[in-house]
């Protein structure tokens, strides 16, 4: 075995760079990363309250956040649907304001809400 041979597994690794220097992007003349956006968040409602409301029920007594975020999600999915939809009947009526009877048409017209109908009365 030869004296200059490294050990199995052993690799070469370059020192980390010390705090204040400069980066190889800042020295090529390249313009420094900008501060990276804040993370969108990934559901609207408020998982406490969501989480709130569903240990309201007596069936339910333990709730993970997977499962509060499965809830929250479909939630906000269910609204944005059936919000575009009564959108259309109020388009219809000549209005950007939704109203009551046009969250009724879209419960009456469309199959997916049939569970909904006389929930609202």
């Amino acid at each position: 075995m030869a004296a200059e041979e490294e050990p199995v597994g052993a690799e070469s690794v370059a020192p980390p760079e010390a705090p204040g220097a400069e980066s190889d992007s800042k020295r090529a003349g390249e313009e420094p990363e900008k501060a990276a956006a804040p993370p969108q968040k990934l559901v609207r409602l408020p998982m406490s309250r969501v989480k709130a409301l569903m240990k309201s029920d007596p069936d339910v007594s333990l709730a993970s956040q997977e499962s509060v975020f499965l809830i929250c999600k479909a939630t906000e999915l269910f609204i944005e649907t059936i919000a575009k939809d009564a959108y259309i009947y109020a388009q219809r009526g000549k209005r950007k304001t939704l109203q009551r009877k046009d969250l009724d048409n879209a419960i009456d017209a469309i199959d997916e809400f049939a569970f909904l109908e006389g929930t609202l009365d």
